[in-house]
């Protein structure tokens, strides 16, 4: 479902995609061994009925996660607005899976089409004034009962470039109105790393659901 775009929303976009896209290579050997585990087991869980599960990996970056979806024999699709991202994510599953190249101030997606949307370290890039947007298209994408996985670094509610990328960083009480606005329905949250004391656990991740 197709939305206007905001101008100034898709310039920020557009110059953290050119970091991305000139430090591809540098990102993807610094995360490829990152454990996500916690929030892979969080996101699948809560998603309903039997697997397997047709999934959206948002900002789905040079495919880490896409490919460990794909390997649990789920239809996995990603979407990313770096071409390079966009490449290695395909080469990553072997081609088996389905990578669309938009951004989020362009974001299109069929209505109703996955039982899971996966956000891990993304959304935090959405400059504020375009987070409904994003966050519309992204209710409408899934079907009733389906399930958003969000994980993004908390703060004060500030946002701003930094070194390139642009990034929004909103306290877990502001993010859960913003998101509850859109009609979702919170259905766990926890910090990470896991096991450490809150100041230490600069990530917070929730779990929503469309009830309808």
């Amino acid at each position: 479902m197709s939305r206007p775009t905001d101008p100034e929303v898709a310039a920020i976009t557009t110059r953290t995609l050119a970091w991305y896209d000139a430090a591809a290579d540098w990102y993807e050997a610094g995360t490829r061994a990152h454990d996500v585990s916690q929030n892979y087991s969080a996101f699948l869980g809560a998603i309903e009925g039997p697997a397997p599960y047709a999934l959206l990996d948002l900002g789905c970056g040079p495919g880490r996660d896409l490919a460990h979806f794909r390997s649990l024999g789920h239809e996995a699709t990603g979407v990313d607005g770096s071409a390079r991202f966009v490449e290695m994510a395909r080469a990553a599953t072997d081609g088996a899976c389905e990578v669309l190249h938009q951004d989020f101030a362009s974001l299109a997606l069929p209505s109703a089409r996955y039982r899971g949307i996966f956000a891990n370290a993304t959304l935090f890039h959405v400059p504020s004034r375009g987070l409904a947007r994003v966050l519309a298209t992204l209710h409408d994408a899934l079907v009733p009962r389906g399930v958003l996985f969000c994980s993004n670094p908390w703060g004060r509610d500030t946002e701003g470039f930094s070194d390139g990328r642009y990034g929004t960083f909103h306290s877990p009480e502001a993010w859960r109105a913003l998101v509850t606005a859109a009609g979702f329905v919170e259905v766990a949250h926890y910090y990470r790393p896991p096991g450490r004391p809150r100041h230490e656990q600069p990530w917070l991740a929730t779990v929503w659901r469309k009830e309808h």
